[in-house]
């Protein structure tokens, strides 16, 4: 059964239940099944249930190949406490199901859950906290070594920017713009910027712009080591120093151990859980609660085709976060991507892979919904399972943002000049991005601009000149035969080819014919 792709939006954890639900209704066999010895029509066993859902997500494209078997009991759990299916005799409401041969039916009763209705965030907005004593001042770049083409764009910038400067300075006062006016720049560019590239009409019910703290990306953005990791001035929001020593000593096995402590077999496992239960104890997710609708819909994005507008999503999603929780995050993904492509790691569990038992560890401390909700972990584990092979680039400080903000802010002090007395409102700029289409739009672009560039070699193979007519009938029969399809559009008939060399030269016959010599016998 092919699957829907559920568009980005708000409550898409919803829709993706109810999607999943209908699927799973409509698509289980059912048979008749013995059990003690009675027989039971229209029914399914645990284990085919499992065995058909696990499936189906796994080809899903809002789902991907890593869930687990052991994810899709859970969910089947949900499923039963939710009354989507029911046990033989009717029973349901609670998560009693295991992967075996008990008899589970579908209710009478549709399994479609209502989307509800909520005002604009209102609970979310409530808890963020209003302006800090002390304000992030303009963001200078990072303190990380920038790439050479960045080092270039920004001098370049620079030199303009200074001799505009230098020509106005005698005639133009400058009117000063307030650390309001700069946070509010950063909190519209960001909001323009996400907008966009998630392609929704609005963002009112997946992110309000109350959330967006210019204090926090600000900080993000220009307080980071030599390999990008946020710099917390408190130290009391840092991750303790045991755990940090654990994290290194497992994300760079066995080179980091310190062969003065004592080892012993099963050590790395114990290490291993104590960082686990480090995260796992958190009072709330790493991506926080109130971003949960805005990372859900990210989700739509994790495609192979748009893998690099994910990216730059992410991004700049993570630079919304607290720095505490950015900065544990990104020590967190760092951590795990090094374990999973560590062949020197041993076996952290008996039973499941080590690239497994990352996501499936720490997938609920990184995203989860205040309110339960009963695809958590299975959207937690896309999402991390991505996460983690890209962190690299994710948690790269996107300069782009820096250079858009700062450029308005030159915008608006020329404006201030231009039109003196008046008061100028922060209009901001209009960015295009590509827009997003369908992975079958995607392939049949494709192929119809590959044709198109081969249609055109053969234009010019037709209209060369400088080739000799043995030289232009070799290639065409190489084209011909390497591309028949191209060639009979371009010539359907005998006669079309022929006129391309209806001009081709004769060749004349001598002027004067020379009779060949008759030789005769010397015999008589």
């Amino acid at each position: 059964m092919e699957s829907r792709l559920v568009t980005a939006g708000p409550y898409r954890a919803t829709k993706l239940w109810n999607e999943v639900t209908k699927y799973f209704r409509a698509g289980m066999p059912l048979r008749k099944h013995r059990q003690r010895f009675r027989k039971y029509g229209n029914c399914f066993s645990a284990v085919e249930a499992v065995d058909w859902l696990h499936e189906l997500l796994r080809n899903n494209r809002n789902f991907g190949p890593e869930v687990t078997r052991q994810q899709t009991v859970q969910l089947l759990r949900k499923f039963l406490k939710n009354h989507v299916i029911e046990d033989i005799k009717g029973r349901w409401g609670s998560e009693n199901l295991d992967d075996n041969n008990n008899l589970f039916r579908f209710p009478s009763t549709s399994p479609v859950k209502t989307l509800p209705r909520r005002s604009l965030l209102k609970e979310n907005t409530e808890n963020i906290p209003k302006e800090e004593e002390s304000l992030f001042k303009l963001p200078h770049f990072s303190r990380r070594t920038p790439k050479k083409h960045e080092l270039d764009t920004l001098e370049n910038i620079k030199n303009t920017k200074s001799e505009i400067m230098e020509e106005d300075k005698e005639n133009l006062h400058w009117k000063k713009i307030s650390q309001e006016d700069i946070e509010e720049i950063w909190r519209n560019i960001i909001l323009i910027h996400l907008q966009t590239i998630l392609g929704l009409p609005s963002l009112e019910e997946v992110l309000h712009s109350a959330q967006v703290i210019p204090q926090y990306v600000m900080y993000n953005m220009t307080n980071t080591s030599k390999h990008g990791v946020v710099v917390l001035q408190n130290k009391s929001e840092d991750l303790p120093h045991w755990v940090l020593s654990a994290m290194k000593c497992l994300a760079y096995w066995p080179r980091s151990n310190d062969m003065s402590q004592p080892t012993y077999v099963g050590f790395e496992r114990d290490v291993f859980r104590t960082v686990a239960d480090y995260f796992l104890n958190l009072p709330e997710p790493l991506l926080t609660f109130e971003y949960y609708e805005l990372f859900v819909n990210i989700l739509d994005l994790l495609r192979p085709h748009l893998e690099r507008v994910a990216i730059e999503a992410l991004q700049i999603c993570c630079l919304l976060l607290p720095p505490p929780n950015r900065r544990k995050l990104q020590l967190l993904m760092r951590m795990i991507s090094r374990i999973s492509q560590n062949v020197d790691m041993p076996r952290l569990h008996d039973a499941v892979g080590t690239r497994s038992l990352m996501i499936q560890t720490f997938s609920r401390c990184v995203l989860c919904c205040a309110e339960e909700v009963d695809l958590d972990e299975l959207l937690a584990t896309r999402l991390v399972s991505f996460l983690m092979d890209h962190q690299q680039d994710i948690f790269q400080v996107p300069t782009y943002l820096q250079i858009a903000v700062q450029d308005h802010i030159e915008s608006l002090k020329t404006a201030q000049f231009q039109y003196p007395g008046e008061e100028i409102s922060a209009i901001l700029p209009t960015y295009s991005y590509c827009k997003q289409i369908t992975p079958q739009e995607f392939d049949e672009q494709k192929v119809s601009t590959s044709q198109a560039a081969v249609a055109e070699l053969l234009e010019n193979i037709i209209r060369d000149k400088t080739l000799s007519l043995k030289d232009k009938k070799k290639k065409l029969k190489r084209f011909q035969k390497e591309y028949p399809l191209i060639y009979q559009n371009r010539f359907p008939t005998t006669e079309s080819e022929a006129i391309l060399f209806e001009n081709k030269p004769t060749i004349k016959q001598p002027m004067l014919s020379l009779k060949k010599p008759k030789f005769r016998s010397l015999r008589y």
